[in-house]
């Protein structure tokens, strides 16, 4: 059954890889938004980016500082920490993301970018199970995949609160859902 055990083999690595492909055009949808939102906010006037707002966040920068940190926090994870690690080092990430100018800030959206692009690329499994251990909501049996949907989700939940909030200072956001990517992404393929 030599050649039956190669074809399994070969079916499951394949399988394995249009997961990761999945799971890393999911991710580059969330890349895609996060640029299309760092662009509208430059075309903005400059102070709106620190201006307090009473909102979900008392900025955009704000805002936009929560979805780094969280982004650094579940690569921390897809790389071996333990949630608790990662969490403890959230702190001064935030802290640092929201010392930065939006300038400054979108520079380190690039470098976290390709860092996860690169873990999701030679992550060995992204199906593998793994038990995240969240101080406070308990154990959770998951897989690796899941972070990356965790991340995506996330950010584009704080995208919709950013949007209200541009709202709310008298400026239109940008459309970034996913349907749109889907569109532009094909387009650039022809």
């Amino acid at each position: 059954m030599p050649l039956y055990d190669e074809y399994i083999n070969s079916k499951q690595k394949k399988e394995v890889a249009e997961l990761t492909n999945h799971s890393l055009r999911f991710y580059e949808y969330h890349v895609w938004a996060n640029k299309k939102i760092f662009n509208r906010l430059k075309e903005l006037p400059q102070h709106l980016y620190t201006q307090e707002i009473q909102s979900v966040f008392s900025s955009v920068a704000k805002v936009m500082a929560h979805i780094y940190k969280v982004d650094c926090g579940w690569l921390d994870m897809l790389l071996g920490k333990s949630m608790n690690e990662a969490l403890k080092d959230s702190h001064s990430i935030e802290a640092d993301a929201e010392a930065r100018s939006m300038e400054e800030l979108e520079v380190l959206y690039d470098d976290l970018s390709e860092r996860f692009r690169a873990c999701i690329n030679e992550h060995a499994d992204l199906e593998e199970e793994v038990t995240l251990d969240n101080p406070y909501a308990g154990k959770l049996n998951t897989r690796y995949s899941e972070f990356i949907v965790q991340v995506v989700n996330h950010g584009t939940y704080h995208r919709g609160n950013l949007s209200a909030m541009l709202r709310q200072l008298g400026h239109s956001s940008v459309m970034t859902e996913y349907g749109l990517f889907m569109y532009q992404d094909e387009s650039n393929t022809k």
